[in-house]
Order: structure tokens, then sequence, then C-alpha cells
């Protein structure tokens, strides 16, 4: 039997200093991530390009992303996704610091 589980239990305090990251059920070619951010944003010049695809949507809080190929961050708040292609540059631009941000990403294989 699956153990039940809740995407909102157990979450960082908003003194963190890093995102926490956790892992909620890997199958081939599939990986489901829970992702909390306190304010944290991805480093200055830091780009994310993965091999796999991105579905993520923020489940709670806030959040701007930017993709390498456009000039302007996208706003994303709770209930909010997107679909990122393999190996499109991204990054996290903001996190809002006064609130939890917990975002639910799906990666998958680009095959």
């Amino acid at each position: 039997m699956s153990p039940l589980a809740n995407l909102f239990a157990d979450l960082p305090r908003s003194t963190e200093k890093t995102e926490q990251f956790q892992d909620l059920l890997q199958r081939p070619g599939l990986r489901i991530e829970r992702i909390v951010s306190t304010g944290q944003c991805s480093p200055p010049d830091f780009w994310y390009d993965q091999a796999e695809g991105e579905w993520v949507v923020v489940m709670q809080g806030e959040a701007r992303l930017r993709f390498a190929d456009e000039s302007e961050a996208r706003a994303l708040q709770a209930g909010d996704f997107i679909d990122i292609a393999p190996h499109r540059r991204h990054r996290v631009d903001w996190t809002d610091p006064t609130q939890t941000t917990v975002w639910l990403a799906v990666f998958y294989s680009a095959d």
C-alpha cells in the first residue's frame, strides 16, 4: 500500500537559507519533486539547462521565472503552471520572501 502524504506537511521555516527539494516519486522517465522556496532565487548568471522536460506548478506563494530567450520574467502565483521544454534555459528570478512558495515539478523524459 502506498503511504499517504501531504504537499504542505513539514514545510521549512521562512528562515531557511536554501531552497528545499524533495523527490516525491521516481519512475523510469518520470520524477515528481516538491520544491519549497522562502525568498531564494537562482544565483546571478546561473541558468538551468535540463535534458528532461519540466512541468511545474506553483501550489502556494509567488515566484518569477525567466527564460534566456525572453526579455521579461514571467510572474507565477498559486495555480499557475508552465511546461518547460528540454534544454530551454531558465532561472528563478524571485520568490516571495514574505511567504512560503511551494512548487510541484514533474520532470519527464524527452523521448
